[in-house]
This record gives C-alpha cells, structure tokens and sequence, in this order.
C-alpha cells in the first residue's frame, strides 16, 4: 500500500507498529522519522520512535524525542500521554 501511495501518513505510521511488534527498530525509526516530516502527530508517534531509539541504543536521542513528545502531547490535549512520557524519562532517563 506504501508504495502505491508514499506519502500514506496512515499506512506510514501502521508500518512502523508492525515493525515494532517486529522488533525491527531501524525500520521504526526510519519509517516514522518519514512519518513526522510529512504529519501532524498528536503524541503516539513519539513514543514508539524514542522507544524504538532506545531499545537501538541511542538513549540520549530517545529522550530527546520523549521531551519534544510531551510538548506534542500537551499541545493536542493529550495530557495522560504526555505524563507516561515524563515518568518514563524520571524512571528510565534520569541519567540523561
């Protein structure tokens, strides 16, 4: 479906959890860094690129997505996102 139409904001974003489920993180990381250059996303996609940042090792990277994913988070009205963000940067990140 990518193919047919690459600028699928929907089947990018649908690609990258199955990757996910996949345990595929490069493939993640690159397919939603695409998704946010040509998206609005409220939140969600934040989390699973700096987890997917995180679980390829780059921690610094992920937890600057966590932060850059609260300020989205808050701005589209999802508060509950944006505080699982921030426990996770204080429980996970704090060395960062």
């Amino acid at each position: 479906m990518l193919e047919a139409d690459p600028s699928n904001t929907m089947v990018m974003f649908g690609l990258a959890k199955e990757y996910e489920k996949l345990g595929q993180h490069a493939d993640v990381i690159r397919v939603l860094e695409s998704y946010l250059s040509q998206s609005e996303d409220e939140g969600n996609a934040y989390g699973t690129l700096a987890n997917a940042y995180a679980l390829s090792g780059n921690r610094e990277k992920a937890a600057e997505i966590y932060r850059h994913g609260i300020d989205v988070s808050m701005a589209h009205g999802h508060p509950s996102m944006a505080n699982e963000y921030r426990m996770t940067l204080d429980l996970d990140f704090s060395d960062e």
